[in-house]
């Protein structure tokens, strides 16, 4: 706990870069996060009980090391969990930029020579390519319009969950020496819940649906809706959510293989499992 009283207080880290939301603020719940008035949040680097907590299996695998890092360097979000998935791959980077600086190094495979070698990454200029998705467009299926909305991590990160379990499971039982009619049955079982899953994950990226006569922002009306529409409102529905979803994931980088000078793209993702690599 922070001493008030403290003489070492003015030595405490101090804000490396200062970032601007994705989201601008919009689709945090009220009390969530201290928006500045200049709508730039102070992001200092990590300590290291961060760095402790971010090396913990079971803090990585529920969440919670995300979204106490988040909370610890990026201090005016006060609730990481509510926070809009749009922002969070902006956080992570700018976490890392913070702590280790803006050259990050991953290693990188070459598709047409199978050379491997190593690349640098200027997170600076992935920072900057982060944008938030236009929420404001909705889509009209007959006298329906659908309005969305960036879903929470804590949703993300419960979705993420149990999608992850339900594929372990079908791993298992792939190569498994079970009954076959037992392991269908358990098969059919672990489909229906990743289906379940990802109607659950589409109706919470729906914030309201209009009607003739009704404003529905209930998830689980819209849940019951989406198991009930035709096949083609579904599919309209689905592919809108998934565009959103995309234009908020980090773009892949240009990479040019120091073997064969082939050029190609290089996807990348920040997560908690490759975040201190390179670091120590």
């Amino acid at each position: 706990m922070t001493q008030t009283n403290n003489p070492l207080r003015k030595h405490f880290r101090q804000a490396a870069i200062y970032l601007k939301l994705p989201s601008a603020g919009k689709f945090y719940p009220s009390g969530s996060i201290i928006m500045p008035d200049n709508n730039e949040l102070p992001v200092l680097p990590m300590t290291a009980i961060d760095e402790i907590t971010g090396r913990t299996p079971d803090a990585l695998f529920n969440g919670t090391a995300v979204a106490e890092l988040v909370q610890s360097c990026v201090p005016n979000i006060k609730d990481a969990w509510a926070a809009p998935v749009t922002d969070f791959n902006a956080l992570l980077v700018a976490i890392r930029l913070a702590s280790y600086g803006h050259s990050m190094e991953i290693g990188t495979v070459c598709p047409k020579c199978n050379a491997s070698h190593s690349i640098d990454i200027d997170l600076r200029i992935v920072l900057d390519s982060l944008k938030a998705p236009d929420y404001d467009k909705s889509i009209t299926d007959g006298d329906l319009t659908f309005y969305f909305a960036p879903m929470s991590y804590k949703q993300v990160n419960e979705n993420s969950q149990l999608s992850f379990e339900d594929q372990k499971t079908i791993q298992q039982l792939a190569s498994s020496e079970i009954d076959e009619n037992e392991k269908l049955t358990k098969l059919g079982a672990a489909f229906r819940r990743i289906t379940e899953a990802t109607i659950k994950s589409i109706a919470q990226s729906i914030s309201a649906v209009k009607t003739a006569d009704a404003m529905v922002t209930e998830t689980a009306h819209i849940q019951e809706f989406l198991h009930n529409c035709a096949k083609s409102t579904f599919e309209s529905i689905k592919t809108h959510a998934i565009a959103l979803r995309a234009a908020t994931e980090l773009p892949p980088i240009n990479v040019t293989c120091d073997a064969c000078q082939h050029e190609y793209k290089q996807e990348f993702t920040l997560d908690m499992s490759n975040f201190f690599e390179t670091a120590s």
